[in-house]
C-alpha cells in the first residue's frame, strides 16, 4: 500500500528524474554476458567488489562458450571474495550452458527467457532489460525497498510488492527511476547513519525523525 499523496508522488519522480537523468549501473561491463553475470554476482555483494573480481573473470572466460565448459573450482577460486560465490560459481557456469544449448550463445532479451536461466530471477531480468534496452521496469534491491519505505512509497513486506506499489505509484520512466533509487540509497539515504543534511526528499520522508543528526 502506498503511504504518501499522488502530489508527493508526482514530486517526488520529478526530483529524482532531474536529479539522475543520465544515471547507468555501476556495474562495468562491455556486453550482454558480462552484464548479466556482473548482475548475478552483485546479489548481496557492492557493485564495487563485482568490478574487482570481473576482469580476471572475463579474462579466463571472455564468453558463454569457454564458461560453459568452466571447472567449477576454478571459477570458485575467482569468485572467492564474492559473496555465496559457490552458489554463483554453480549458476553462472549452469547459465553459460544454457545459453549456449538454447540461445546460440546470446543472451536473451526477453524476461521470460532470461529467467529461465540459471542464477536469473525477476530482479535480475529487470536489471539486465532495464539497463540494455531501457525497458519500462522496476527492480528492487536493498536500496530502492529501504529508500520506498521511507519515502512512504510502499509498506509492503518484500520485494515482490514493493516492486508493484512503486510500479503503480511512478507507472512511467520506470528504468530511470530505478537506477535513481538505487543511487539515492547508496550514497544519501543510507542504512546506517543517512545523510539527511544533503537529503533533497527531506520533505517527503517519513522515517526523518527516528533519525540521529550525524
Amino acid at each position: 500500500m502506498i503511504k504518501t499523496s499522488k502530489k508527493n508522488i508526482k514530486e517526488i519522480k520529478e526530483i529524482l528524474l532531474e536529479k539522475y537523468k543520465d544515471a547507468k549501473t555501476e556495474l562495468r561491463y562491455q556486453s550482454d554476458y558480462e552484464l548479466l553475470i556482473s548482475i548475478i554476482l552483485s546479489a548481496q555483494c557492492t557493485d564495487k567488489r563485482v568490478n574487482m573480481i570481473t576482469p580476471a573473470l572475463f579474462s579466463k572466460y571472455p564468453s558463454t562458450k569457454e564458461l560453459a565448459k568452466a571447472n567449477l573450482e576454478d571459477v570458485k577460486e575467482l569468485l572467492k571474495s564474492c559473496s555465496f560465490f559457490n552458489n554463483k560459481s554453480k549458476h553462472i557456469i549452469q547459465m553459460a550452458k544454457i545459453v549456449e544449448e538454447k540461445y546460440n550463445g546470446k543472451i536473451p532479451h526477453e524476461h521470460k527467457d532470461l529467467i529461465k536461466l540459471s542464477g536469473v530471477g525477476n530482479k535480475t531480468a529487470n536489471v539486465f532489460l532495464i539497463e540494455q534496452d531501457n525497458e519500462n521496469r522496476m527492480a528492487v534491491d536493498t536500496h530502492v525497498f529501504r529508500v520506498s519505505h521511507r519515502l512512504g512509497l510502499s509498506d509492503a513486506k518484500n520485494v515482490e510488492g514493493c516492486e508493484k506499489d512503486l510500479v503503480t505509484a511512478f507507472k512511467t520512466d520506470l528504468a530511470t527511476l530505478h537506477q535513481a533509487l538505487v543511487l539515492f540509497g547508496r550514497y544519501i539515504c543510507t542504512a546506517k547513519n543517512p545523510k539527511c543534511d544533503k537529503c533533497f526528499l527531506i520533505n517527503y520522508c517519513k522515517s526523518k525523525e527516528g533519525f540521529k543528526p550525524s
